[in-house]
């Protein structure tokens, strides 16, 4: 059973999550999440075990998770912090059935006693076509666990045998009632030219699911081109020869 775990969410978009732990109570993390903790919390940084801490890294994580315990007499503090602009949303794995998908980059923090392990999407489409949404991880137990969602959030309730068609990338979570597949778009011009990519992530009721507007790839895609365009603009300056000159000027090799 999860530690019964308080807390509070401050911020607006860059948001932080304090937990307030008592006695003997714990909170695990992503290592590099924690902000600040109290007096009386110690940490303790380890795998989990080897299988865990190499599915952790097959999904892109971390090797090592760490486990924040408040190992003094009276309540105290540990604080975590949102890897990028958006919104940190609770989740009650006791109100979502014991377990909850999420991207593998969304898992920010939860209460020791929650599980997490990596899920393999269950159609060979989505395996293959998937992008972001290839590899998910799973919160599972009956605990408090916190993910993050870049930009803002949307949460959607589908009927049973209701459809909803994402962008895998701004699919942040969902329950495992949802069933996940990845659809083609369709139509020559669509793939080519329409900008969104050439598969979507089909999503079917019963269940919730939490969207997000700014997924994190998206915005290093934008940071990328950004760049890239500043480093043209400085090297056409200078006319015929300018590629060279602007690569010199610019600490290019």
């Amino acid at each position: 059973m999860a530690d019964d775990i308080d807390y509070r969410i401050l911020g607006d978009d860059m948001q932080i999550v304090e937990i307030i732990l008592d006695p003997g109570e714990g909170v695990r993390a992503e290592t590099g999440a924690m902000l600040y903790l109290e007096g009386g919390i110690e940490m303790a940084t380890g795998a989990g075990g080897l299988m865990s801490g190499l599915k952790r890294m097959v999904s892109g994580e971390n090797f090592f998770i760490t486990t924040f315990e408040n190992a003094g007499s009276g309540t105290a503090m540990a604080a975590f912090g949102a890897p990028y602009p958006g919104k940190i949303v609770p989740i009650e794995l006791a109100d979502h059935g014991g377990a909850f998908l999420c991207q593998k980059d969304a898992y920010l923090c939860s209460a020791v006693g929650v599980d997490i392990t990596v899920a393999f999407t269950k159609r060979l489409g989505a395996g293959l076509f998937g992008g972001e949404g290839f590899i998910l991880q799973k919160l599972t137990g009956d605990g408090l666990a916190f993910i993050h969602a870049g930009g803002t959030v949307i949460e959607k309730v589908l009927a049973a045998g209701e459809v909803l068609r994402v962008d895998t990338g701004c699919l942040a979570g969902f329950e495992e009632s949802v069933d996940y597949d990845i659809g083609f778009v369709g139509g020559f011009t669509n793939a080519l030219f329409g900008g969104e990519g050439m598969f979507l992530a089909s999503m079917t009721g019963p269940g919730r699911i939490y969207l997000q507007s700014l997924p994190f790839s998206r915005l290093a895609d934008r940071i990328h081109s950004a760049n890239y365009a500043g480093r043209e603009e400085k090297k056409g300056v200078a006319g015929v020869g300018g590629s060279l000159l602007g690569g010199i000027l610019g600490g290019d090799k």
